[in-house]
């Protein structure tokens, strides 16, 4: 069994503050629930305030990037060893709007990826299809070419941590999900590369999320598919009631 694995991404929100008084409403509302890992990825400015709020939960605290060098010239960006001596446990890697806004590519997120194996961070790897490509019934070659490129030179060894979520662009913050049937279908892809890639022992155990529009409303139908190992959140996720409800689907 892969145990579920629901994680918030805050993208640009919140002060140290509001982190502070998310956490004070939250953490009461998941007290005591072990069914599934929770973790909630925010920006660097309220990592530490995520830290210290969720000290003694069962709750961790992810960061949503990090660079592939341990230290350097590299203005504006988090190495693997900051996130380390904060305390962070996850890092997203690869979202969609690192891709769409910050000319992330394929390579660099093999980079940042290998990076954060290396360093023992859980890294939530994305990939995901636009709208053009999902038209085209180019989904899955989209998919499998992301796959090939992040995951190169990576041995299934040293990826036991690595998690994957399908996040199809043309779903996030527009108010579209995949349905749980196309949302699983996409899956099975992502875990047939991986077997190619890793072997399918490694495969039958990889964690792989869905994240596009996820709410408490289709939580419950997403979570159903035997191929949807969990949830990454995005807007969702800014308001504890809403998140703890789709924590407890």
């Amino acid at each position: 069994m892969r145990k579920k694995l629901i994680a918030a991404n805050w993208k640009m929100y919140k002060t140290p503050d509001q982190t502070r008084e998310f956490f004070r409403e939250f953490l009461p509302m998941v007290a005591g629930h072990d069914r599934d890992e929770i973790v909630v990825c925010a920006p660097d400015i309220d990592l530490a305030a995520g830290l210290e709020s969720a000290r003694g939960s069962k709750v961790a605290i992810g960061a949503q990037n990090v660079h592939w060098k341990n230290e350097g010239a590299f203005t504006g960006e988090t190495s693997t060893a900051m996130l380390l001596a904060l305390g962070v446990t996850h890092v997203v890697i690869g979202h969609s709007e690192r891709r769409q806004y910050f000319c992330e590519t394929d390579d660099t997120v093999n980079m940042r990826l290998k990076a954060a194996l290396e360093a023992g961070l859980t890294p939530i790897c994305c990939v995901g299809e636009v709208l053009e490509e999902r038209e085209a019934g180019a989904t899955d070659d989209v998919l499998r070419r992301q796959c090939v490129r992040a995951f190169h030179a990576l041995s299934a060894r040293k990826s036991e941590k690595l998690v994957v979520a399908y996040e199809p662009v043309w779903a996030i913050g527009t108010g579209k999900t995949a349905t749980p049937e196309i949302a699983a279908e996409a899956h099975m892809v992502i875990r047939r590369e991986a077997g190619e890639i890793f072997g399918d022992e490694f495969a039958a155990r990889l964690r792989i999320l869905y994240g596009g529009s996820v709410k408490p409303e289709n939580a419950s139908a997403l979570m159903a598919q035997e191929e949807i190992d969990g949830a990454l959140v995005g807007g969702a996720s800014l308001d504890p009631k809403s998140f703890a409800a789709i924590v407890k689907y």
